[in-house]
């Protein structure tokens, strides 16, 4: 007999012996006291509270919609940036959330010049980026330059093609901060075809950081070294500079200014992220969250008080660090300055996986390489998520169906992520944290067994 049958027949057999009428107390406190009484286990609970899938394709997902309601941003996150189904997932929900509720803005934990490509093909040209232009030439290309995101950015383009105004056609922007050379080049293209004295005054400026820009961890060892002062008030002057013309930059072209503003913050964050990396006392982690929370907050402000916006970053960007072992280091991340600042207008959504195939480094800056994950470790929340009598599904924690199913989970429990750097034979003592899931997460998203996103040629 179905679990969920069998439940509801027990409870209803149940009733009757306490005394209570089931309309007497509210809702959610009479299920928990119900479900308390049927002696259920914590996976018997987890599936009668989550909503089964058998593939992408096919997924309901009326319900998440409902529960999405009308909040403003979306956060999609990932238990590893090479993982097919969390990008294809992510898809799906993200083209549902533009049809049906409006959405016009993606913003990825990707650098804002290399999306920037991507925004200007969906938005108009006809050449497509991961073919001509190379963009996301940094490590790790794959975590972009992949087979599920260049679908996706063709849908895109088709849809923008349909609306009727800029307005509600979609933008797609990088919020990460590593590409400071590719940022200088925009800033300084820009410049040169507005203002050519300015790019010569900003060329001058960005020189200090020239030797070493190209590899930004040597301006750290630099730095450390104590015979350098930095660029820091260079690449503030370069800021200055454009907001001192805004007006006139502006009527020209009032989206090549936003673009051109942001590529020099991310110049500034950048410089100041690599010149305090090995500071004592000094965050870099909080320093790039606090910069794509920032960022954030001014593509909003950009597309104004209508727009609506998806994240998609991985768990540890994507859900809220006061429910992690990060806030005991004093890690905040974008999961956390989102609801801070917007409360229940933002719904933060994680991913998660057992087993199956990763696309990874086994060191940073080397070749992409498809790994197996082993099975998830035995105290964790994936091996209990394992345990559910289903494969796929969508688990509500803010809106749980059983209040207790949402109880039962806020025990902290090991959590595993998986970066662009990953060895499965070390992987209990670098990728497992403790977390609480319903401080995290607003929803859990589940795929059993998940395999390797494939990367695009180049």
């Amino acid at each position: 007999m179905n679990t969920k049958y069998y439940t509801l027949i027990l409870l209803l057999i149940i009733v009757p012996l306490t005394g209570t009428p089931l309309w007497a107390d509210d809702t959610t406190e009479q299920a928990s006291t119900l479900a308390q009484q049927t002696s259920l286990t914590l996976p018997e609970l987890i599936y009668n509270s989550t909503e089964q899938f058998t593939s992408i394709d096919s997924v309901n997902l009326d319900g998440l919609l409902q529960r999405i309601g009308d909040s403003r941003l979306v956060l999609l996150g990932e238990a590893s940036h090479g993982s097919a189904e969390f990008y294809n997932m992510r898809a799906r929900i993200t083209r549902e959330l533009i049809e049906k509720k409006g959405f016009n803005i993606i913003a990825i934990e990707g650098d804002w010049p290399d999306v920037a490509s991507l925004d200007h093909f969906i938005r108009g040209s006809d050449h497509d980026p991961f073919l001509n232009n190379k963009p996301f030439s940094r490590f790790p290309r794959w975590m972009w330059m992949n087979h599920s995101v260049s679908s996706f950015t063709h849908w895109l383009k088709d849809h923008n093609q349909s609306v009727n105004s800029a307005e509600n056609s979609v933008g797609f922007y990088g919020l990460d901060i590593y590409n400071m050379f590719g940022s200088i080049e925009a800033v300084l293209d820009y410049l040169q075809g507005v203002d050519p004295y300015m790019a010569e005054v900003a060329r001058w400026s960005y020189a200090c950081l020239e030797p070493r820009v190209a590899d930004p961890s040597r301006y750290s060892r630099v730095m450390q070294s104590g015979r350098f002062r930095g660029c820091e008030y260079e690449v503030l002057s370069v800021l200055q500079n454009l907001f001192q013309k805004q007006e006139f930059y502006t009527y020209l072209d009032g989206d090549q200014f936003f673009n051109a503003i942001q590529n020099a913050r991310l110049v500034m964050s950048a410089e100041r992220y690599y010149r305090t990396l090995h500071h004592t006392g000094i965050n870099s982690w909080n320093q790039r969250d606090q910069h794509m929370f920032d960022t954030l907050l001014k593509i909003l402000n950009f597309r104004g008080q209508k727009s609506k916006a998806i994240i998609w970053a991985h768990n540890l960007h994507a859900g809220d660090a006061r429910a992690t072992k990060m806030s005991a280091r004093g890690d905040i991340n974008l999961g956390q300055r989102v609801r801070e600042t917007f409360g229940d207008n933002a719904y933060l959504i994680g991913f998660g996986t057992h087993h199956g195939s990763v696309a990874a480094a086994s060191r940073w800056g080397g070749s992409v390489e498809v790994m197996q994950v082993p099975p998830s470790h035995s105290e964790s929340y994936e091996h209990l998520f394992h345990e559910v009598n289903a494969d796929n599904f969508l688990l509500p924690l803010r809106y749980p169906v059983l209040d207790i199913t949402r109880k039962k989970l806020l025990a902290k429990k090991p959590q595993r992520s998986i970066g662009v750097v990953y060895d499965p034979e070390t992987e209990l003592k670098k990728n497992y944290s403790y977390t609480s899931l319903p401080r995290q997460f607003d929803e859990y998203i589940w795929f059993d067994k998940t395999r390797a996103v494939k990367p695009l040629k180049w």
